[in-house]
């Protein structure tokens, strides 16, 4: 088949001209966009270097031809030959057969799908040029649609690029744009010389022993120009291999660009909001008393810190004396005592004569954290306002005016907080939990809500998916992290069995050994967002399923769908110990406790993340009783599960720790998993990969801020190279 010619894509990808617009004419309609053209533009493709950095997804040799007599079945092989005879079969299904042949053997084309001009290139006598994979057929040696062409040209010199696309954009005109892009973007150096050594960047590879340092810099034998140049047209002498795993110097070269880019980046946003001004919370600014809100809050716990707790509290205590503004993240496993923590801020803010919001992803998780802070709060004379989406209006405009006047010194809710009619009389602190759930928008419509003219609330955010130290060097370079690194005493290690779902009945004989023994249990099914109907069918189902199984116990149904109030009294009643199984869809994955539970069931484990695994298998183990998480998966038709999802579920049955948990998900899924929508979904790297480019992560982050300093310029025109607007997301 033929396509038509791709138009120049600077048509596509500049403006107007400037000179008729100085002249004073009437800017010229565009011209439709092709279909071509809409869809370069939905890759991101808008400028020309963006087309110079769509590097090639895999490589094909059109560089030479092999005689069928030396070629073996399985292999890509590119040949020359004759059409001796073609015919349309109407055996099972309509197909063309065309046999070539080379001189020293024959080949039939297959096509199962064609159209007349396939027929009259590959008419009897036509001398063509074929590439595919060779097989074995009933007829002979086969292939199945095979690229072809007339014979004739001379071989092309380089190994043809295959890039990512998508519907509607051919390769031929992707590979059109993709060079044009080349030749006129700005390619000049921006990495000032003495950050690049002058020896090859093999010997200060991912594969070294010792990290770079800054004279011995990602530059070796290719210049930026030079190194896209080769990757998207390498020679046909080069490894495969180490354009494949991204070890080639040139795929190095561009890792460590993009590297720098990144850190760069994070470095300015960091500076950036160094030079704003917050509110200094110094305490007691309104009470006067001899003991502070933090004091009398300790004095009242049920429970002693942990040692990580205070070292955390102490942390985040100083940055809120400061008068720059905290950006900072708090990391714990499960239970590692978070909310206690935000709790102890939340005091020091309200003493200080400010307002505190926190902010969950969920209702459910929001009134976990109501009912346990007005426990702790309330008693100390802190009132606290509660907006969620499913508040009566009556309800709603009393928590307004409450946070309105300044008389709430908390407030608690879910998007509702950032909603236009919530108005703060002096906020200072905001607190984003789970902070993964929430977008970029989100958390700047929350640090919005201050009033004071040029002050920026203090941000705390908190995530009990524990970050591996590669990724918070690169995705979080512009946050101060604090780890809880140690659990409250009484938190009993979890025992996970993965169980195929075959064995199923032997499950619910340990749901009723535990009930027996007066034990609760949650029962967990997928929620799939291809499907969620289905999914609400299932989570019904295998209630009817176990309220029939266990006769006498009450058996609690939990979905997203419910109303509020629904969800709401279900929960109480799990939480009173009044059920006994509660079935839910994955809405309890967060925020959760209820020590009395003790076995955690996951339907269709292989369904799950990693991390959303980890998060619901913390909601059993929270009291002193033996708990157990089973991990229920099935294959479907499958003979066996995919490895991905065995790597999910044999992490799961190794280890209890959610940092190695964070590192194998890392090593399994990418970076995606702990990012959730910080970047809205947009990846900040795309080529370096953080668990093999250590080193070089660890070269941009000694060169980032001496390039700042010594190369303001250079440094905004590397990140402008590769981020261009998505640097915007660091802000949040």
């Amino acid at each position: 088949m033929t396509h038509p010619a791709a138009p120049a894509p600077e048509t596509a990808l500049t403006d107007a001209a400037p000179e008729a617009v100085a002249a004073g004419a009437a800017p010229a309609k565009a011209p439709p966009k092709s279909p071509a053209q809409k869809a370069l533009e939905k890759l991101g493709l808008h400028r020309p270097i963006d087309l110079a950095l769509h590097l090639p997804l895999r490589y094909e040799d059109e560089t030479r031809l092999t005689p069928l007599a030396g070629a073996r079945q399985g292999e890509i092989v590119q040949f020359e030959g004759e059409v001796t005879h073609s015919e349309i079969s109407i055996r099972s299904r309509r197909q063309l057969l065309v046999t070539v042949d080379d001189g020293t053997g024959s080949c039939v084309l297959r096509f199962l799908n064609f159209y007349p001009s396939h027929q009259k290139t590959l008419s009897v006598g036509a001398w063509v040029r074929v590439r595919g994979e060779l097989r074995g057929g009933f007829l002979g040696r086969e292939m199945v649609h095979p690229h072809f062409r007339l014979a004739g040209g001379e071989l092309p010199g380089a190994l043809t690029p295959v890039y990512p696309t998508s519907a509607g954009l051919p390769q031929t005109y992707l590979r059109k744009a993709v060079l044009s892009g080349l030749e006129r973007a700005d390619l000049s150096e921006t990495i000032p010389a003495p950050f690049l050594s002058n020896g090859p960047f093999l010997n200060n590879g991912p594969h070294s022993s010792s990290g770079p340092n800054l004279n011995s810099g990602p530059q070796g034998l290719f210049s930026l120009r030079e190194a896209l140049q080769f990757l998207h047209h390498p020679t046909p002498d080069v490894a495969l291999a180490t354009l494949e795993d991204h070890s080639h110097p040139a795929w190095q070269r561009l890792k460590a660009e993009e590297l720098l880019a990144q850190q760069l980046s994070q470095l300015q946003a960091r500076r950036v909001r160094a030079a704003m001004r917050a509110p200094a919370l110094k305490g007691q600014a309104l009470r006067g008393v001899h003991c502070s809100l933090q004091e009398q809050l300790l004095e009242r716990l049920p429970f002693r810190l942990t040692a990580a707790q205070k070292r955390v509290g102490k942390d985040i205590e100083a940055d809120l004396r400061k008068n720059v503004p905290m950006h900072r993240l708090l990391q714990g496993d499960v239970g590692a005592g978070k909310t206690v923590v935000a709790a102890l801020a939340a005091a020091r803010c309200i003493d200080a004569g400010w307002q505190c919001a926190l902010m969950a992803p969920t209702e459910i998780l929001a009134e976990q954290h109501f009912s346990k802070l007005i426990s702790w709060l309330e008693p100390l004379g802190i009132t606290t306002a509660r907006l969620t989406g499913s508040q009566k209006p009556k309800e709603r405009r009393e928590m307004l005016a409450l946070v309105e006047s300044g008389a709430a010194g908390l407030v608690i809710g879910t998007h509702a907080v950032i909603q236009s009619k919530v108005k703060f009389k002096n906020l200072a602190l905001a607190i984003i939990d789970e902070q993964h759930r929430f977008g970029v928008a989100q958390r700047l419509a929350l640090r919005s809500k201050m009033t004071h003219e040029s002050q920026e609330p203090h941000l705390l955010m908190m995530t009990a998916t524990p970050i591996p130290r590669t990724l918070a060097m690169s995705y979080y370079a512009d946050l101060d992290v604090s780890t809880l690194d140690e659990l409250p005493p009484g938190r009993t290690p979890v025992v996970t069995k993965v169980v195929n779902d075959a064995r199923r009945d032997e499950v619910v004989a340990r749901i009723q050994a535990q009930i027996a023994e007066g034990r609760q249990i949650y029962w967990v099914c997928p929620l799939i967002e291809e499907s969620e109907s289905m999914d609400l069918a299932n989570a019904t189902q295998t209630h009817e399923e176990l309220s029939a199984a266990l006769p006498g116990v009450g058996v609690g149904l939990l979905h997203s769908r419910m109303a509020a109030a629904e969800k709401k009294a279900v929960m109480a009643l799990f939480t009173e110990g009044v059920m006994g199984v509660l079935v839910s869809t994955t809405v309890i994955e967060v925020g959760v406790d209820v020590p009395n539970a003790s076995l955690m069931v996951i339907e269709h484990a292989e369904r799950f993340g990693l991390s959303q695994l980890h998060q619901l298998r913390g909601r059993v183990g929270r009291g002193a009783a033996a708990s157990a998480c089973v991990l229920l998966y099935s294959t479907g038709d499958a003979p066996r599960l995919g490895e991905v999802a065995r790597a999910r579920l044999k992490a799961m049955a190794e280890t209890n720790d959610g940092f190695e948990i964070a590192r194998r998900d890392l090593e399994i899924r990418g970076p995606g998993e702990f990012l959730g929508a910080r970047q809205s979904g947009a990846a900040m790297l795309r080529f370096a990969d953080l668990a093999q480019d250590a080193p070089l992560l660890a070269w941009a982050r000694e060169v980032a801020p001496l390039m700042l300093d010594q190369y303001p310029e250079l440094a905004q025109q590397h990140i402008q190279r590769w981020l261009g607007g998505r640097a915007e997301f660091l802000k949040a």
